[in-house]
């Protein structure tokens, strides 16, 4: 009998282990893989938005300032010190801030001078073209910039004709239908032009003042 209560034992301890071992077995067969948290490469999220906003859909975009001149800097010659005829460090030194050039795309070719900073979506506030290497044009579509006269962006085209009345040359838009120019040449008998582009509705989206030719360019230095 010494032998008898040793081999039981053992017996049991072995049944045990094999339970043990098929109990863990069970469960590994039983068990699914983790789920791999990534998505096909061709397959992207319908909840990300696009990188970029669609064509046109910039109007709730944020914008930066550009500066604004000081008040009766813009004339029928030119901005403050710098006249129409002047070279661009002219119009550099009229403006005394931050500006830069996009370069044209030959010598002499046409191109405009933008302060900074320099808005990246809408309106871009004003600039200055030069062509010839000369400075021939102001650009502005921006209403917090008055131009000789008092005119401004967001008048309409009756508002305009009052605060210039008698002096007015009309022509159709050449792409807006119901749209005009607004020509007004200097009163005291300069060659510059003052020229508001109006829109369907009558309202003035943007004004320009030069020198023939420049100030004509419907599609600027396009």
């Amino acid at each position: 009998m010494k032998h008898v209560l040793p081999m039981v034992t053992i017996l049991v301890l072995a049944l045990a282990a094999c339970s043990d071992q098929g109990v863990d077995e069970r469960a590994a067969e039983g068990s699914e893989p983790a789920a791999v948290a990534t998505a096909p490469m061709d397959q992207p999220d319908a909840d990300v938005p696009p990188a970029t906003a669609p064509p046109g859909a910039t109007a709730s975009l944020p914008s930066a300032g550009t500066p604004s001149p000081a008040d009766g800097a813009i004339g029928y010659a030119g901005f403050g010190p710098a006249g129409f005829g002047a070279d661009e460090e002219a119009v550099r030194m009229a403006w005394g801030k931050g500006i830069t050039a996009d370069a044209p795309s030959e010598p002499g070719g046409c191109y405009y001078l933008f302060p900074q900073p320099r808005q990246q979506f809408g309106s871009y506030g004003i600039g200055f073209m030069i062509e010839g290497d000369r400075f021939s044009r102001i650009d502005v579509d921006s209403a917090d910039i008055v131009a000789p006269g008092g005119g401004r962006v967001g008048m309409t085209a009756d508002e305009i004709r009052t605060r210039y009345p008698g002096r007015i040359e009309e022509q159709e838009h050449k792409y807006v239908e119901g749209g005009k120019y607004l020509r007004i040449k200097d009163s005291a008998g300069g060659n510059g032009v003052l020229l508001f582009v109006t829109d369907a509705a009558g309202k003035v989206t943007s004004w320009r003042v030069g020198v023939p030719p420049q100030v004509d360019y419907v599609e600027a230095c396009s």
